[in-house]
């Protein structure tokens, strides 16, 4: 199948390797121009711009978004209305709030341009271990682009998940959920850390790959990393996100659920990038007034 993809980045990259490794044809843009020449050495064709990644492309076309989400997206959309057909498909692969998807695929029905929100899992190991997909949008549009989605997951690893937004709605809770299992190894890594024992962080993360019902492919990540560094030293407490798991957070509260293992783990993450939380020096000087407690002075 002949598809466009614009973003080379970590995933879009790789994932335009793995296409090319199976027979499909991609014309590929980037601002990276590096990036472009990669999947041209790959057997990829180059474009330019936008617009003339979809004169390379037959009707009806389809075309992959490997972008970050919020502006750099609606962007691109921008800039391929003006030259795509009736029919064609714009698939946004990244991680855009699915209520936006929501939009945008409302905007491009009017125009009879088919939008796909294809919520999209696997990181920098995609290319080899595949993507796990989820895709919402119009049904005939998802079955068009099957062989591109088929390419791209393992066995079983992708799912139409209903109309436009459901894809990145489902992607994002996933996000939200792969922030509480994070937030529970780094506790309880952190306790060992600091037992009395000179426990082999590493080799007990090893171990549970084995038989553990904590096992996991993130628990195998984490095994890898302790082997070389098990005390992590060149490493800074500094954790960003990415947005999927405020949104995650968000809908929680507006579905009037409990979701406080989410919630906290991205609480320590905002934590995580202050280097003199103000909120702690509040607790400090208040047990200081009306206990007496001493108070640590700055250098």
């Amino acid at each position: 199948m002949k598809l466009g993809i614009i973003g080379l980045g970590k995933m879009g990259g790789n994932m335009s390797e793995r296409l090319l490794k199976d027979k499909h044809e991609v014309v590929a843009f980037d601002l990276n121009l590096e990036a472009v020449n990669n999947v041209v050495t790959l057997g990829g064709i180059s474009a330019e711009s936008a617009e003339e990644l979809v004169k390379k492309l037959e009707s009806p076309r389809v075309i992959w978004m490997m972008v970050p989400a919020g502006a750099p997206v609606q962007n691109t959309i921008d800039k391929l209305v003006p030259v795509l057909n009736k029919g064609d498909i714009i698939i946004d692969g990244g991680n855009s709030n699915y209520r936006d998807s929501r939009l945008r695929a409302h905007y491009l029905k009017e125009k009879e341009i088919f939008y796909l929100d294809a919520g999209t899992s696997g990181g920098i190991w995609g290319l080899k271990e595949g993507y796990c997909i989820m895709v919402g949008g119009e049904e005939n549009a998802f079955k068009y682009c099957e062989p591109i989605f088929k390419t791209l997951a393992p066995p079983n690893g992708y799912l139409y998940t209903g109309p436009s937004g459901s894809g990145h709605y489902v992607k994002m809770i996933h996000n939200g959920i792969e922030y509480g299992l994070m937030q529970a190894y780094a506790e309880g890594f952190e306790i060992m850390y600091n037992s009395d024992y000179d426990i082999k962080l590493g080799e007990v993360a090893k171990l549970w790959e084995h038989g553990s019902v904590v096992r996991s492919w993130l628990l195998e990540l984490l095994a890898d990393v302790l082997a070389n560094n098990n005390k992590l030293e060149d490493i800074k407490a500094f954790v960003p996100d990415s947005g999927e798991g405020r949104w995650t957070v968000w809908e929680a509260i507006e579905k009037n659920v409990p979701a406080p293992i989410i919630t906290n783990s991205l609480l320590v993450r905002l934590r995580s990038r202050q280097e003199e939380p103000f909120g702690a020096k509040i607790l400090a000087a208040l047990r200081n007034e009306f206990g007496g407690h001493a108070v640590k002075k700055k250098d």
